[in-house]
């Protein structure tokens, strides 16, 4: 990923390639990236000649599902649907990778755990 060349100091805790029958044969990649203390973030970058990288903070994430239909469980794949609050993007779909499951817990816990340090809370109206 571009942005893991172009900063210093950035933790890598997940990363991925969009899959086809299992194999990682796309220009697509996802990735859950840390800068210590400062920010973390989702990003979505796809393209080989023309690049489009998309990324969201994790604390602005309101909900994640995650889909599997019958040939993503033979192939050990899914897709995490990642719905938040970004002006660019409403809804990250994280398509066709593995454990996705792994994915949507990780997610769980940074999203409660970056909404406790800065000190957002979401309150939920029934």
């Amino acid at each position: 990923m571009k942005i893991l060349d172009t900063e210093r100091d950035i933790k890598l805790i997940w990363k991925d390639k969009k899959r086809y029958f299992g194999m990682p044969i796309s220009f697509t990649t996802y990735a859950i990236i840390e800068k210590e203390g400062v920010w973390q973030k989702v990003f979505m970058e796809t393209g080989l000649l023309h690049t489009y990288i998309e990324e969201i903070h994790i604390y602005r994430i309101d909900d994640i599902t995650v889909f599997q239909n019958f040939f993503d469980k033979i192939f050990g794949v899914g897709k995490v649907i990642v719905h938040c609050k970004d002006a660019s993007c409403g809804e990250l779909i994280i398509k066709n990778v593995k454990k996705p499951y792994h994915v949507r817990a990780l997610l769980n816990d940074m999203v409660e755990s970056s909404r406790k340090d800065k000190r957002i809370y979401y309150g939920e109206m029934q």
